[in-house]
């Protein structure tokens, strides 16, 4: 029942197509671009370029900046969240880089490490940074004080305060963070592959392509395909959030 609504509106929008309601050069109907997508998926688009190497390399650029990010992003919030004096001082920083969007940095991501795979994890590295950083600050500040002080009072080193107080009790955050953050990773990959990729693999560079050629059908086909993975990814770490979060 909950795909019903989407079922609908295909429906709704095949008729109107059909109808001649919604010009087809427009915004092709269903029916079309389900045939662009078997185009993409025989073919290829440039010719002889499979979608499924689209779709790996694409995953492996988000995946890599995504990783960066957590890896970055995790102890530098849990150690501003923990400590006033290191939030005091980085947060002016962080409020002033935060607010540049990542595709501003695609010239400099371009001078500092060329087209190619590197400066595209660079600015997905960039746009999925914020949003795991200010969730586990405010992961960390939601943990209830005493709960820290007892911790303390009872001999807990700092090593052991970190890893069963702080980041168990942050972690709801954190993976709210990660979700908000791989979302906005696919966004600012699309949008950095537009600027070109060596290995002619990528699902922005394909969308390009079939814009270049004047298809809306494979260029929706491949939003659509997108769309599919983000949402797979993201049903995969909720189902991991049930399993971590087995205590709440």
């Amino acid at each position: 029942m909950r795909y019903l609504p989407i079922l609908c509106v295909v429906v709704i929008w095949q008729v109107l197509s059909f109808s001649g309601v919604i010009p087809g050069n427009r915004l092709p109907s269903p029916v079309n671009i389900i045939l662009g997508f078997t185009e993409l998926l025989t073919q290829g688009l440039p010719p002889g370029y499979a979608l499924a190497g689209h779709c790996i390399a694409s995953l492996k650029r988000v995946l890599s900046g995504l990783a960066i990010a957590i890896v970055t992003a995790l102890p530098l919030g849990i150690a501003m969240g923990y400590w006033t004096r290191a939030r005091n001082y980085l947060t002016p920083f962080v409020e002033i880089i935060r607010p540049i969007p990542p595709l501003a940095w695609v010239p400099i991501a371009i001078l500092w490490f060329g087209i190619g795979d590197r400066s595209s994890s660079f600015i997905i590295f960039l746009g999925a940074f914020f949003p795991i950083l200010l969730n586990t600050i405010g992961g960390v500040l939601s943990i209830n004080r005493r709960l820290i002080e007892s911790s303390i009072i009872l001999g807990a080193k700092k090593r052991a305060l970190f890893t069963k107080v702080l980041l168990p009790g942050a972690m709801p955050s954190i993976i709210t963070g990660v979700r908000i953050a791989l979302g906005i990773g696919w966004m600012t990959l699309v949008a950095a592959e537009f600027t070109g990729v060596k290995s002619g693999y990528g699902l922005g560079y394909m969308i390009m392509t079939a814009r270049d050629i004047q298809r809306p059908d494979q260029i929706i086909a491949g939003m659509v395909v997108i769309g599919m993975i983000g949402y797979a990814m993201d049903f995969g770490i909720r189902q991991m959030e049930h399993k971590i979060l087995k205590w709440r």
